[in-house]
């Protein structure tokens, strides 16, 4: 059993030029490919963007996993976190998550054991479910809605109005699902977050008592973490088997608290001591908050294409979408809780956001995600943000040295 202070799955705290702590940065990337710009494009600024990271002091580095989408380039997690592990010296490589409807939790283990018989102590294995479309003629249950909050400064926006058993958006995702043909049926989630732990420990006997052993996994120095959307399943069984915690306030920010309290809750000892939360988070960040809001402007259109279940558009240039304002009401309901929930502006301006995110979800580090069409000012908001949090070079690259 590994603690919550165990380095292997905690990161160092963020010193303060006050003296003071924060919470450690992390940093999940999508791959955004540019408008005017291709995949392999987006790929090599992530592994340039990954070596920034290292020396800026941020703790991790996580690749999502999305298939089909013009706009994002990050299908394979497992190949980018080892590209980004063999050209880096400290900083972690992850998974945000790998998605148990395209990938069995086996081949995802082998793939992060894999990884980390190279890199040590480096690796992160996140696990997480897609959305499945209800089945064709099932009763249209609509969520109920939440209303705006907020929490200790913390704004806690409405639930969108989703409705998942829209029939056009339903054919968009099974028309998705056979040209990927992602056939696979998950299984019982906590069943199979236990398989992976079991042949990690050792190995599996299935209940014929056949004997399996996955040489790549067996004592594998990858750590397992669930990323959850919600108050569900995900959450509390990841609290169940004392797992950490990858919250997506980023994506379902109306139901971040609800996601926390319900691992806390359910949170017994088990691969960790006691329960460990990252909260991942929308930020931009430039040099003034009209600058930001600016560098912010494509953002509803690129949300806009994801939510109508299409897949990601290439990111807009700024100017060149409509603006919020213009936008039918109906299209601003379904996006507000993403739009008012990612923090854009100036440094002092993205600190203050963060650090109510931090003070009202009781995180222990925040999962940063930066889209930009240029990718210069993704950089830029990465290095802005490391400065104005304290994150510090020079104590990573010294424990990198005598590692």
């Amino acid at each position: 059993m590994t603690t919550a202070t165990d380095s292997r799955v905690s990161a160092p705290p963020a010193e303060t030029s006050a003296g003071g702590t924060r919470v450690p940065l992390s940093i999940l990337d999508l791959a955004t490919v540019s408008e005017g710009s291709t995949g392999a494009d987006a790929i090599r600024a992530s592994l340039d963007l990954a070596q920034r990271a290292d020396e800026l002091g941020y703790s991790r580095v996580w690749f999502a996993e999305h298939h089909l989408a013009p706009g994002v380039a990050s299908a394979s997690p497992g190949v980018l976190a080892a590209l980004v592990a063999g050209r880096t010296s400290r900083i972690r490589v992850g998974s945000g998550a790998v998605l148990l409807s395209t990938t069995s939790p086996l081949l995802a283990a082998e793939q992060f054991g894999a990884i980390a018989a190279a890199y040590p102590g480096r690796v992160d294995l996140g696990l997480g479910r897609a959305f499945t479309p209800p089945p064709e003629g099932a009763p249209r249950v609509k969520p109920e809605p939440t209303p705006a909050r907020v929490v200790d400064g913390l704004h806690v926006p409405a639930s969108p109005p989703f409705d998942f058993g829209d029939s056009e958006l339903r054919e968009r995702f099974l028309a998705h699902a056979r040209v990927l043909s992602a056939n696979r049926a998950p299984g019982d989630f906590r069943s199979e977050l236990g398989q992976v732990l079991t042949l990690q420990a050792g190995e599996l006997v299935d209940e014929d008592g056949k004997v399996f052993v996955s040489p790549p996994v067996q004592n594998a120095a990858f750590d397992l973490w669930v990323l959850a959307s919600s108050g569900g399943e995900s959450a509390r069984i990841a609290g169940e088997l004392g797992l950490p915690l990858a919250a997506n306030f980023h994506v379902s920010p109306s139901n971040v608290l609800e996601t926390v309290a319900s691992y806390r809750a359910a949170f017994r000892p088990g691969v960790l001591a006691a329960p460990y939360v990252v909260v991942s988070v929308d930020v931009l960040a430039a040099d003034t908050d009209a600058e930001a809001a600016r560098l912010a402007d494509p953002f509803a259109a690129w949300v806009w294409s994801i939510r109508k279940g299409g897949g990601a558009i290439a990111y807009p240039r700024p100017g060149t979408t409509t603006p919020w304002e213009q936008l039918p009401d109906d299209e601003q309901a379904l996006l507000r809780d993403r739009l008012e929930t990612r923090v854009v502006g100036g440094p002092e301006t993205v600190v203050e956001r963060l650090e109510a995110l931090q003070r009202a979800t009781g995180a222990d580090e925040l999962l940063v995600t930066t889209e930009t069409h240029d990718k210069a000012d993704t950089v830029r908001s990465y290095e802005l943000l490391a400065e104005a949090w304290g994150l510090t070079t020079s104590t990573h690259v010294a424990a990198a040295a005598t590692a």
